[in-house]
């Protein structure tokens, strides 16, 4: 088989072709691939096989080369998920072993896959998350009936007590959300994303009208907040944010009810929540009050040096997350503007 590797950031009909195939997410798009190679410095290795103009098969990577966890490929970084565009087990094997080769030859350390369940059979996952999505075609009216008692009630809540929701593409409807992140990392004792990263999102993605924020506002203060990114038909929920101060007016449930029903208006197909830890119970009864379907996301990692893939779980340090909820947002931010680029 002729492999060749593309770089979709600078293809000239990348969207296009990746839209033909029915697996196809946000993340295989060339506007994602854009911003993590510029905010992050990822370098692009789509491992493709062509069937005249049109894409038989295709094992996107991108290589991270730190110099503190080292060098590998990952199909995708900081994406939830994302599955091999390929038809059948012959074309995922031929592109996988092209894959560990080139890796062996670059030095890297392992390959990771976001997805790839159907080829690897009885392999057992790194790790895995559940992840949740809705059918948007039945409309708003049969979504909302769809929809869990208590989110009702809170989508009602947040309108009662006057929580105002608008959808923009703008620079400053990034940076609302940014302050916003801060506040919601520090909860969570996380570092947040980089500002870069999001502005890059905005200039690539948002501004390009391949995603919106959805913000709520209570008497003129934005208090929650909310990333979402469409493709083709499919929309997705990436990023969201609020102010603990106001949790009481439930306006994520409004926020979310607002993009459901925008995306739905709008023809788009399905709406994608992202992924959620196996043990985050309250995430996941979140996302299941919204009439979604659950379906596990598994991600393996094969060592380049053991020939081998690893059933490791990562193990997540309470330790850290307790220090990072201590220290102030501007020290978080400034932590995140130096370590993201290491952790894809």
């Amino acid at each position: 088989m002729n492999i060749e590797i593309v770089d979709p950031t600078v293809h000239p009909n990348w969207d296009a072709l990746i839209l033909s195939h029915p697996s196809y997410s946000f993340f295989h798009s060339s506007a994602w691939a854009r911003v993590l190679h510029e905010a992050y410095g990822y370098k692009p290795l789509y491992f493709t096989i062509f069937d005249g103009d049109a894409i038989a098969a295709c094992l996107p990577i991108m290589e991270v080369n730190s110099f503190i966890t080292g060098k590998r490929g990952v199909s995708l970084p900081f994406s939830d998920y994302c599955e091999p565009l390929i038809h059948d087990v012959v074309r995922f094997e031929a592109l996988f072993s092209h894959a560990k080769e080139y890796g062996k030859k670059a030095g890297w350390k392992y390959i990771e896959l976001r997805g790839g369940q159907q080829f690897l059979g009885t392999t057992t996952p790194y790790t895995a998350f559940i992840g949740h999505t809705v059918d948007l075609t039945p409309g708003p009216d049969a979504l909302l009936s769809a929809l869990r008692d208590s989110t009702r009630r809170n989508i009602k809540k947040a309108e009662k007590e006057g929580v105002e929701i608008a959808v923009s593409d703008t620079f400053t409807a990034i940076a609302q959300f940014y302050q916003l992140n801060g506040i919601t990392r520090k909860y969570h004792g996380l570092p947040p994303q980089p500002f870069r990263f999001f502005r890059l999102l905005q200039r690539h993605v948002i501004a390009q009208g391949l995603g919106c924020v959805v913000q709520a506002s209570h008497q003129g203060k934005p208090i929650a907040s909310a990333v979402f990114f469409q493709f083709g038909s499919k929309a997705l929920y990436k990023y969201g944010a609020s102010d603990p101060d106001h949790q009481e007016l439930r306006a994520n449930n409004l926020v979310m009810w607002e993009a459901m029903k925008r995306f739905s208006e709008r023809s788009l197909t399905t709406l994608c929540f992202g992924r959620t830890d196996m043990d985050h119970d309250g995430l996941r009864q979140f996302k299941l009050g919204w009439g979604t379907e659950e379906h596990t996301i598994n991600y393996y990692r094969h060592d380049l040096r053991q020939n081998a893939f690893i059933s490791e779980e990562p193990q997540v340090n309470g330790f850290s997350k307790t220090i990072f909820g201590k220290l102030p947002v501007p020290v978080l931010n400034a932590i995140g503007s130096l370590a993201y680029r290491h952790m894809g």
